[in-house]
């Protein structure tokens, strides 16, 4: 495979052409972390947390409305919410890569009995989620700065589980290859209780969207597939029989959670069955990576 020249930037949380940025956004903090150069942007209506990668492009990983800091911005972000269908009374929830926080606030508010564990490599974006965008973890919850993989190695070997695991990690480029493989899906999905339930956010634009497809059908008996117009692709799935749509329909008619912006209804109206030929395509496994992808010899 001839080397990828990617065209456009790959978002943690939001996919959108690159583009400059906009002359009414005002930088109110700016820091080159261990990982990433960071940035809070206050727009007209938001805040937004932005990295930017090598080529000085920025792109957005969490943001927030002023007048309305629990409604959710980005599509994907309330998609993850359908996961909540399946298992709608969580104990323990399990979070990789933080942004702003955005997500684990609404969780707490929605499931204030929970459990929410929250893991992020960069100790820099945590204190920024914390001072900037409202995020405070309660007493029954943690946030660990570590390496996602590294996390849930050790979550397993001290017999811990989770009823609800969001997979939502980012360099400022893509999804660490390290926590796309097989053998890393399934540590996550040993990490489950019985009856738990896995979110990936990833993206729908991406030369390695077929093998992200094969590797998820490789490590978990069903998923559902959901994509809108965005950029952004959320997989779900669970460590259970693959639920019935018109039972997921009866759950979702009698939650609404419309005023932070989700509809669970339509939701589910996203979801599509993977293709024949993005499930034949290469798995990624440890041996086999997205950087053989992307940047290996023709």
């Amino acid at each position: 495979m001839s080397r990828l020249v990617l065209s456009f930037v790959l978002l943690g949380t939001f996919v959108l052409p690159l583009m400059p940025v906009s002359v009414q956004a005002e930088v109110i903090f700016k820091q080159r972390s261990l990982y990433r150069n960071i940035e809070v942007v206050d727009d007209r209506d938001s805040r937004c947390l932005r990295f930017a990668n090598r080529e000085r492009r920025v792109s957005r990983q969490s943001c927030q409305y002023f007048d309305d800091p629990d409604r959710l911005v980005f599509d994907y972000g309330k998609l993850v919410f359908t996961g909540f269908l399946m298992n709608p009374n969580p104990e323990r929830i399990l979070i990789i890569g933080l942004g702003g926080g955005s997500l684990p606030r609404l969780m707490q508010k929605l499931f204030p009995e929970s459990r929410i564990d929250s893991v992020e490599i960069d100790p820099a974006v945590i204190q920024v989620a914390e001072k900037y965008f409202s995020f405070t973890p309660r007493e029954q919850d943690s946030v660990v700065a570590r390496d996602g993989r590294v996390f849930v190695r050790r979550a397993l070997l001290s017999k811990q589980t989770y009823d609800f695991i969001l997979l939502d990690a980012f360099t400022g480029d893509y999804i660490p290859e390290h926590m796309m493989t097989r053998e890393y899906l399934q540590e996550c999905k040993e990490l489950l209780a019985e009856g738990g339930v896995l979110v990936a956010n990833t993206f729908s634009s991406s030369r390695l969207y077929r093998h992200e497809t094969a590797t998820f059908a490789a490590a978990f008996d069903w998923f559902f597939n959901m994509r809108r117009q965005t950029g952004n692709r959320v997989i779900i799935t669970g460590k259970m029989p693959q639920p019935d749509l018109e039972t997921l329909r009866d759950k979702a008619r009698r939650i609404d959670w419309r005023e932070y912006g989700i509809d669970l209804e339509e939701n589910l109206d996203w979801i599509e069955a993977p293709s024949k030929r993005d499930l034949e395509a290469r798995v990624l496994t440890d041996e086999y990576s997205p950087a053989n992808l992307l940047n290996g010899p023709g």
